[in-house]
């Protein structure tokens, strides 16, 4: 440790989201309301994160890991202060350049020449900075002629690389990643890859979010794991991809974890689990578009409320390589009581979405009163959907058109 002061800092940060649920009918309405008429608009609080407290100290790169939903982008926002939190502190010394959100800052009417000066100018380069600078930020971005197109012809993955590129060469103090390499192809992603590890090498202080553990666990030597806007854990970066994995049924537990579990005693089972096109229905092994799935979980509940609260249920569909798709958790409808015995949770989904290739199911119980995971299982048989993943996990309709013609 050091007594420098930390690059990065928060402190009881909590950030609340205010929702808004219309009552759907006049039912409703009067068991609410009593027998007064017409809707109402009620409002929900949604925290997306809880009390987090970090310290980042200067050169430090680390990793922000946990599921869809967990908190990861609310929290580099509030760290970058787009978002102001409700309790707590967030501060950060030193120039920042964020990739937070495809697109951020662009503005889509203008050129990607005057957006790379727009957004130069606001890290903080004067206009000449940016004159040097432009010819190599044009080159890393590999956009060539197209740099002088409006921002809004643009793919994802051209937006990507300009914003990127444009982020990487204002010599950042500290840079913060979300997902959105994830976007670009699998060369630029190995470009950026090399200048942040060049940056690594430079004591430049890098925090980002990704799905990709494997590369968590090649660049960090340290990852906070989210878990429903909450941090679980903040440490070694192996430790933390098992950990996450844990809490998403991909892989053993971590042996701290098991050894805790054990000793506490883990008062059910996941027993089984069946993928049919309505619950109880015949087992299915393939899914096609617009299908319906049913996932029903079979659990034995070994010990009676003398011993445990109950648990929430939650089913996580994933790729074969073990990315999350999609995550069920089922909250009061799929929590399941402390009675001993034989329990069965069903999740339907209507309309399969246009996933591509193999995929699987992982399930996990979490404790109602502790908020701690009892048990995870990841059933290995693989279910299909239609496609080939070199096209990508997820189809999406398109149209696409040529014609030759000269460029006004």
């Amino acid at each position: 440790m050091t007594d420098e002061a930390p690059v990065i800092s928060a402190y009881d940060v909590s950030k609340r989201f205010v929702t808004k649920r219309r009552e759907t009918s006049l039912k409703e309405s009067a068991v609410r309301r009593g027998l007064r008429r017409g809707p109402r608009i009620e409002k929900d609080d949604f925290w997306a994160l809880r009390g987090i407290s970090l310290e980042i100290g200067r050169g430090q790169t680390v990793g922000l890991i946990g599921h869809n939903g967990s908190g990861k982008s609310t929290l580099l926002k509030t760290l970058a202060g787009i978002l102001q939190p409700d309790s707590g502190s967030a501060h950060i010394i030193g120039r920042v350049a964020s990739l937070l959100e495809l697109g951020a800052g662009f503005n889509a009417e203008l050129s990607g020449r005057d957006n790379v000066y727009l957004n130069a100018a606001l890290l903080g380069l004067s206009r000449q900075e940016t004159d040097d600078l432009f010819d190599s930020i044009v080159e890393f971005s590999e956009l060539g002629d197209r740099i002088d197109d409006p921002v809004k012809v643009y793919s994802s993955g051209m937006y990507v690389k300009l914003g990127f590129a444009v982020a990487v060469h204002v010599d950042p103090d500290v840079l913060l990643i979300d997902e959105v390499l994830a976007v670009g192809d699998e060369a630029f992603q190995e470009k950026c890859l090399a200048r942040i590890k060049g940056f690594q090498e430079a004591g430049k202080t890098i925090l980002f979010v990704s799905h990709a553990l494997d590369i968590v666990r090649s660049l960090c030597d340290r990852a906070i794991v989210l878990d429903h806007g909450r941090m679980v854990y903040d440490g070694d970066s192996d430790h933390a991809v098992r950990l996450l994995r844990g809490l998403l049924g991909v892989a053993e537990l971590p042996e701290t974890m098991a050894e805790a579990i054990k000793a506490e005693v883990v008062p059910l089972a996941i027993e089984d689990i069946e993928v049919a096109a309505t619950p109880g229905g015949e087992r299915l092994y393939a899914f096609g578009q617009g299908d319906p799935l049913a996932i029903r979980v079979h659990l034995d509940v070994q010990m009676d409320e003398q011993v445990w609260g109950g648990g929430d249920v939650t089913v996580v569909v994933m790729t074969g390589e073990s990315t999350p798709l999609w995550v069920m958790s089922g909250g009061g409808e799929a929590h399941v009581r402390p009675e001993v015995g034989p329990w069965i949770v069903d999740f339907v989904v209507p309309v399969m979405p246009p996933v591509r290739g193999p995929f699987t199911v992982a399930v996990s119980v979490r404790d109602s009163a502790s908020d701690r995971v009892l048990v995870a299982r990841q059933f290995e048989n693989a279910l299909a959907a239609p496609g080939d993943i070199a096209e990508g996990w997820v189809y999406v309709p398109y149209e696409a058109s040529v014609a030759q013609g000269i460029r006004t």
